[in-house]
């Protein structure tokens, strides 16, 4: 335990005369769209037909096994630039079929050695893919875990089906942390869908903020839409400058990765997106130049860009290299880089630990627990169906 804190541990040097030095505790928070982390083995129910062994990928224990190998060091090696050794708190992670993959990743030694667990509510979604949290309980300390689901409007379809919104509250440096992890409907379904989901979003984080205004709430996951769309930048209203971000606004750092630097999280056709985001509410950043981490505040964000996550010869050299690409097995990682946030805090021998009862999540909504139930009905079906 004295080697982690040892790790954790950063001195940081401001340049303000009346100060004397003083010590902080950094922490990183990330986030990794997976790629499509199946087992082998067909979920009762589910449209996983492409990740078996007899399925279009070809999908075997030899491959399966080199997947969570692969993922396992990508996550580890996450935050590490800043964090040799510990790397991060928390990670939301997309793409993943079951608890299954998921204890066998935390499993893989790069992961286990350092303790990581997760949190994970089966969804809804057809072909069985979900989002989930893994956390290192040494650092964060979960309280309550909730999927929220996404909720389709009168002008959508009443049976669209997607993954939800995981919402994971807990402790992070004595403080009340709530990480809503998401995987917003894909470019096919159209711009509405992913507004529909942010504006659920923005709604879900109103009702925590109503329930603990001092909670601090980070919103991670691939949007499906860069940081300049109109689901985040005006309807989750994550703006791209601190001075922009009024109390019912949100700070998107990557904003000016993409809009500025011209680089991101996925390439398309030669041009880069942003879909992999991390967005702070008010109460993580300084404003008006100040420099107060007496409480936890955003310090700084990086894309990783680990070299071995890119494709280093052929026709796609410079492209994140895929598990699959072509048909081909490449025996890589994801099509998406992973992101990191970094989170600050001065050190001071106050202890202040948060009641209890600011951890409670928000309770379903009557159009969330309808939904739910309509849900699970068609779980049931779908699986009588498939015996």
């Amino acid at each position: 335990m004295k080697k982690l804190f040892s790790a954790l541990l950063l001195v940081l040097f401001f340049c303000l005369p009346t100060e004397a030095q003083k010590k902080y505790n950094v922490y990183a928070v990330g986030f990794y769209n997976l790629e499509n982390l199946f087992d082998t083995c067909h979920d009762v129910g589910k449209k996983d037909y492409d990740f078996l062994p007899n399925g279009s990928y070809k999908w075997n224990g030899m491959k399966y096994t080199h997947k969570l190998h692969n993922m396992a060091r990508a996550l580890s090696d996450m935050g590490t630039s800043m964090l040799p050794g510990l790397g991060c708190s928390v990670i939301g992670v997309s793409e993943v079929e079951n608890d299954n993959v998921l204890t066998a990743l935390c499993a893989q030694s790069e992961l286990s050695k350092r303790g990581y667990k997760f949190c994970h509510v089966e969804g809804p979604d057809h072909r069985g893919i979900d989002c989930a949290l893994l956390y290192n309980p040494a650092l964060f300390t979960v309280k309550s875990v909730r999927l929220y689901p996404y909720i389709p409007t009168e002008k959508q379809d009443s049976t669209f089906r997607t993954r939800g919104f995981l919402a994971v509250s807990g402790e992070l440096a004595g403080e009340h942390l709530v990480v809503i992890v998401n995987h917003l409907p894909s470019r096919f379904n159209g711009s509405y869908y992913r507004e529909v989901g942010a504006a659920q979003i923005k709604a879900l984080k109103d009702r925590v903020l109503a329930e603990d205004p001092k909670a601090k709430i980070i919103v991670m996951g691939d949007m499906n839409d860069d940081p300049t769309n109109k689901s985040m930048h005006e309807v989750l209203s994550a703006k791209e400058e601190v001075s922009m971000v009024g109390k019912d606004d949100m700070y998107n750092p990557w904003y000016n990765v993409l809009a500025k630097q011209g680089t991101g999280t996925l390439q398309y056709q030669g041009s880069w997106n942003l879909f992999d985001q991390i967005i702070l509410s008010p109460s993580l950043i300084n404003k008006d130049g100040k420099k107060d981490y007496t409480t936890l505040k955003f310090f700084k964000n990086e894309v990783q860009r680990m070299p071995y996550l890119f494709q280093t010869e052929g026709k796609y050299k410079g492209n994140t290299k895929r598990t699959t690409a072509g048909g081909v097995w490449l025996d890589g990682y994801s099509d998406h880089l992973p992101t990191v946030v970094y989170l600050v805090k001065e050190q001071t021998t106050k202890k202040s630990e948060p009641k209890e009862s600011v951890f409670a999540l928000p309770e379903y909504t009557e159009a969330e627990r309808k939904n739910i139930a309509s849900c699970e009905a068609e779980k049931k079906r779908l699986e009588e169906k498939d015996h």
